[in-house]
């Protein structure tokens, strides 16, 4: 039984809250707090994204690039698409990209895995309610994403670089 700020019916905020409480370790800005702002990173901007938009990653003969709404940003390489696609469908507006491109691939993994595991989650608890009462449910837990994400920070634009030049003589 799910507990409830109110007697009665749990709200979609119930629900949210029991999600996020069962994906513990695997809940998406867990995995962004103590993975990826512990690593040096870089800041990118998503200009013009919301929640709503559609996302999407294309292939195309300059690339990969990632599509949110009508604009498309070049990226890298695929993982790197796979990795800011997540934020993107969350609707976060800054987040942090490690520098180093070998971790990417596995932390897109882990982002992707929390992302699927966090909706099947939400539609099993809520499996006998209404379809409007379950997107409800996925709002708010898009909402909680978005907001620990922004709470987390996406760091600085560039990373900081050890200045130490000095040799050794």
């Amino acid at each position: 039984m799910l507990p409830t700020k109110r007697k009665g019916t749990p709200t979609a905020d119930d629900y949210a809250t029991q999600v996020k409480s069962e994906l513990h370790d695997a809940w998406l800005p867990h995995i962004y707090a103590e993975q990826i702002r512990e690593l040096r990173t870089r800041a990118y901007t998503f200009e013009g994204a919301s929640s709503k938009s559609r996302v999407e990653i294309q292939h195309t003969l300059l690339g990969v690039e990632l599509k949110v709404g009508r604009r498309r940003m070049l990226c890298p390489d695929l993982a790197t698409a796979r990795y800011l696609s997540v934020f993107a469908r969350a609707g976060c507006e800054r987040v942090a990209v490690p520098y180093d491109i070998t971790k990417i691939s596995q932390l897109a993994d882990q982002l992707e895995s929390s992302w699927h595991r966090m909706l099947l989650l939400a539609d099993h608890l809520t499996g006998e309610k209404t379809d409007t009462f379950q997107s409800r449910v996925r709002r708010v837990l898009i909402a909680k994403i978005k907001s620990e994400v922004d709470e987390a920070g996406a760091g600085p634009l560039t990373p900081s670089f050890k200045q130490s030049t000095r040799q050794r003589g």
